[in-house]
């Protein structure tokens, strides 16, 4: 195994949420190789996630409780330290996590669909802790090397990325086909942009905020509509008339987990359309059933990431056909985590970043190239 500034039983910051919603640093024993495929990686850069609010202001994301102190944080990438001699890894190496080991057995991770696995260690998903360390461990199959031009604060950006490529590969052959994409936050953002890179030719975005439709355009959007506090079916009328999609979108993309626009979504749908529900609100909306059947719609849940994802994601990004720049709005240092969870709390920005104890804040944004 090759080694290089991690010690056994050495301690260093984390930051993590109480039951209750309290955050604070505590030390943390750094991880240690357990296999000679393991790599333990300095955590430089972590985007912060819906879900990551989620736990922080209600405790709880469905059955995941947070019944113990848990460190938060799954979006990151960082510099590997450490790595088992089969890792194929070296130190110095620049990474990008997928925060999540499926046990890599089940009849669903052998059948290609991992991100099912009943027995999936999910970053920051209770009762395992998150990447808001000084350093992470995870097997080599979840780090993946970030080409030279991409910046480590862009490799944390890989996983919410990977999310939109899961989500338009569950939607089907883009090409040439007509997307409504609901929600212009991280994710809904990048669902335009790699459906542009998958070929649709018409993209547009729907939200209720005029400064993030603003910058639609930049990620992938032809067309941007901003939702009237008017009904669902008359927001979809408007939405058809001026983008004249006259028989309806092929393929509309819910970002949001809002029911006014997962209703507005099946309105928008062409017969025969699909649509795939992306983010996540309350457990049980109220949807018209009546028109799905109606139109033979095929209705998907989109969760996470699965194989080939993370490579897609960061090949989008090494040809340049995913643009992020300008994506990260806010950045914190790590001794001022708590203010970034409020900033995502008050809807500031669009993406917000911490960076990792001891970070080089400028090397974050930097490239090899």
């Amino acid at each position: 195994m090759t080694s290089s500034v991690v010690r056994l039983g050495q301690k260093c910051p984390a930051f993590v949420l109480h039951p209750g919603g309290r955050f604070d640093y505590e030390e943390r024993v750094i991880p240690n190789l357990q296999t000679d495929r393991d790599v333990i990686v300095q955590v430089i850069v972590t985007g912060l996630c819906g879900s990551d609010i989620h736990y922080w202001q209600h405790g709880r994301i469905g059955r995941y409780v947070v019944e113990a102190p848990i460190v938060l944080g799954h979006e990151s990438a960082g510099i590997v330290v450490e790595c088992g001699s089969k890792s194929g890894f070296a130190i110095g190496d620049r990474v990008a996590l997928e925060p999540g080991i499926a046990c890599n057995t089940c009849h669903h991770c052998r059948a290609g669909r991992y991100n099912l696995c009943s027995a999936m260690r999910f970053a920051a998903t209770p009762p395992y802790d998150g990447t808001l360390a000084t350093y992470y461990r995870l097997p080599a199959e979840c780090c993946y090397k970030l080409p030279a031009h991409v910046s480590l604060q862009h490799g944390a950006l890989v996983e919410p990325l990977s999310v939109a490529v899961h989500s338009c590969r569950l939607a089907g052959d883009m090409q040439q086909k007509s997307v409504v994409v609901f929600g212009a936050g991280p994710v809904g953002l990048l669902c335009a942009s790699v459906s542009r890179a998958f070929g649709a030719s018409t993209v547009v975005v729907v939200d209720i905020n005029s400064d993030r439709l603003s910058v639609a355009q930049k990620y992938g959007a032809t067309h941007t509509y901003k939702m009237s506090n008017e009904s669902p079916e008359h927001n979809a009328a408007r939405i058809l008339e001026e983008m004249e999609l006259d028989n309806g979108a092929h393929i509309v993309l819910d970002a949001t987990g809002a029911e006014p626009c997962m209703n507005c979504g099946i309105s928008v749908l062409a017969s025969g359309g699909t649509f795939v529900q992306v983010g996540l609100g309350k457990p049980n909306p109220s949807l018209p059933v009546g028109q799905i059947c109606d139109k033979e719609a095929i209705f998907r849940g989109s969760f996470r990431y699965g194989p080939g994802d993370y490579r897609t994601a960061i090949g989008l990004l090494s040809s340049g056909r995913v643009v992020l720049e300008g994506l990260v709005t806010h950045e914190f240092p790590f001794t001022q985590a708590e203010e970034a969870f409020k900033n995502v709390g008050n809807r500031q920005g669009i993406k917000t970043v911490i960076y990792g104890p001891g970070a080089d804040e400028n090397a974050a944004k930097a490239t090899l190239t």
